[in-house]
């Protein structure tokens, strides 16, 4: 496809896992699972789960930007959570990316994410 676009999250396992954060096929953009992993493995805002959102919706919104797109562009989010007791916490990092925009949004509990530290892992579809 000539019109496509890929975007790295720099993560030492996109070659070996064959990934990228982001990709735009014409007006179409798709962001990955997209958590607040940092470098070392830890998470970035530790245990507080809202942090850990923001960080991930933080990142998603960089991903956008680097194909020309941004928050409003966004059709449907994906929230994937290890505890659903806390999907307020959750919900409100979302409202503040979102709360005017109001995509199809879904909120589930997994048993685990690639690690124990990550509470929250959040994968958005746009359309420019």
């Amino acid at each position: 496809m000539s019109n496509r676009i890929n975007v790295s999250s720099q993560s030492e396992w996109e070659g070996p896992v064959g990934y990228s954060r982001a990709v735009r096929v014409g007006q179409f953009v798709w962001v990955a699972g997209t958590t607040a992993a940092s470098p070392d493995g830890s998470a970035v805002g530790g245990a507080d789960i809202g942090a850990q959102a923001r960080e991930a919706l933080k990142r998603i919104v960089a991903a956008l930007a680097e194909v020309g797109a941004g928050p409003e562009n966004v059709v449907r989010t994906r929230m994937f959570v290890t505890d659903i007791s806390r999907w307020e916490e959750v919900g409100r990092a979302h409202g503040e990316v979102f709360a005017e925009i109001r995509p199809a949004a879904t909120m589930v509990e997994v048993k685990a994410l690639i690690s124990p530290d990550l509470l929250v892992e959040i994968e958005v579809d746009a359309i420019v």
